[in-house]
């Protein structure tokens, strides 16, 4: 059994943050921020999986009251370094039971974050906690990677998904019970003497989007719309991820 606390320890949480760089870049940031303001309109929104306020903050900074869910109290600790409690407020606990309100305008759940919860009765329970965030007709964001089991090569179970200088992403399949594990690997002259190593594994179930769409209908959803990014361009069986859009439509 993983524990996703040690998992997402002060470590973790130092080292997520990449200001400007990456998942912070503005070319991400800014067009994450655009879709989720316009679908939370004039409502609040809650975030699933909040972190350390990646799209929490600047979120709140374009006019959105936004909440949060975050299990992570190292990530908590260090989202409070930023924000106080009274800007952004969280709730420590799980996303699949742990309470921050209702009559939310929007719930989101993004960077593959869905698949860190490692059955599908938690990934269904975590729709369902979404459902008692929300005012009816409120909305369910998804953002989650599409899995690449065609990239197996036949007999092989893991496929090489990031290769650049000082960094390897390897991703490993156990394709009878939907479970992959990211091998990340960095490694360079500011390790030691240049010639080690450091690994982070971490573990996900990966879901197929009918998935995620069958969970939804369980939980009183129905899929809105579908994108293939932020950018709201149209999915095609080569898109590598997806942003699913879900609104409520029964309690």
């Amino acid at each position: 059994m993983i524990n996703q606390q040690q998992l997402w320890d002060e470590h973790a949480a130092k080292q997520y943050d990449t200001p400007g760089e990456g998942m912070f870049s503005p070319e991400v940031l800014d067009p994450t921020v655009e879709v989720l303001s316009k679908l939370a309109g004039h409502g609040p929104a809650i975030e699933f999986a909040i972190g350390t306020g990646r799209v929490a903050i600047p979120l709140s900074e374009a006019g959105v009251q936004v909440s949060g869910i975050e299990l992570s109290h190292a990530m908590i600790s260090r989202l409070r370094e930023k924000v106080g409690e009274d800007h952004i407020p969280v709730v420590q606990g799980y996303m699949t039971e742990a309470t921050a309100g209702d009559s939310f305008s929007l719930a989101f759940l993004v960077f593959n974050t869905i698949s860190n919860l490692l059955t599908q009765d938690e990934q269904v329970r975590c729709f369902q906690n979404a459902a008692r965030h929300l005012a009816p007709g409120g909305r369910f964001v998804i953002e989650l990677w599409v899995p690449q089991l065609r990239s197996l090569a036949p007999g092989h179970g893991g496929t090489v998904e990031v290769s650049e200088p000082g960094y390897l992403l390897v991703d490993t399949y156990d394709v009878l019970h939907q479970h992959v594990i990211s091998h990340h690997v960095r490694f360079g002259p500011e390790l030691l003497d240049g010639r080690d190593a450091r690994i982070v594994r971490t573990p996900h179930r990966y879901i197929w989007p009918s998935e995620l769409d069958l969970m939804a209908r369980l939980a009183g959803f129905e899929l809105e719309t579908r994108w293939a990014d932020w950018d709201r361009s149209e999915v095609t069986a080569e898109s590598r991820s997806h942003i699913s859009v879900y609104r409520l439509t029964a309690r």
